[in-house]
């Protein structure tokens, strides 16, 4: 993962390029380079106690929030849309206390992400090859929902956003002030 991007926006192509390959190029960006990177930002100063602090028993941690992630790439793409053996263990993800600290639990999502960007490379591949939608259009069997591959992706990359404010926002409560992303100045700069 690129932990020095200075931005968190995916540069237009050099030249027109076909939906399916813009969807499968923006998909691979965010879970690669902008969510992952703003995850490690946002836990970079935390302890693995405040890692795995929950508000309440009714909330998640950071900790849960990570194996959670980790579980449904694993399962929707790696396994889903890349055909790979399912060995998730949802109720584990939230039923965790501790066990894990903060290091781990990045890798361990840090390797989830790289086995899905080879899935999505290797759908990309098979779209150029074909030249056709199909790749994206193949049903595959997640968590017991037949969806196309590309309604896999497209949940993941959604799921993964949302999950991801929700880390941010306990790590900023947890270590206020410590965490940003953006230099405000440039985005208030007017043209």
């Amino acid at each position: 993962m690129n932990t020095t991007r200075k931005s968190f926006l995916l540069e237009p192509p050099e030249s027109a390029l076909p939906s399916a390959l813009l969807f499968l190029r923006h998909a691979r960006f965010r879970l690669r380079e902008d969510y992952s990177v703003k995850i490690n930002a946002a836990i970079e100063t935390l302890s693995d106690d405040q890692v795995w602090r929950r508000p309440n028993e009714s909330s998640n941690s950071i900790g849960n929030l990570l194996l959670h992630l980790s579980g449904n790439v694993r399962q929707w793409i790696v396994a889903g849309v890349g055909g790979a053996e399912d060995t998730r263990n949802r109720a584990r993800e939230f039923a965790a206390r501790g066990q894990m600290g903060k290091s781990e639990l990045l890798d361990l999502l840090k390797t989830t992400l790289e086995e899905a960007d080879a899935v999505l490379a290797k759908v990309e591949s098979e779209y150029v090859a074909a030249l056709s939608d199909a790749p994206l259009q193949r049903v595959c069997k997640p968590q017991a929902f037949e969806v196309t591959a590309l309604d896999a992706i497209f949940h993941v990359v959604e799921h993964f956003s949302y999950h991801t404010g929700q880390i941010v926002f306990i790590a900023k409560w947890l270590a206020e002030g410590q965490i940003r992303f953006y230099d405000d100045r440039q985005l208030n700069l007017e043209k």
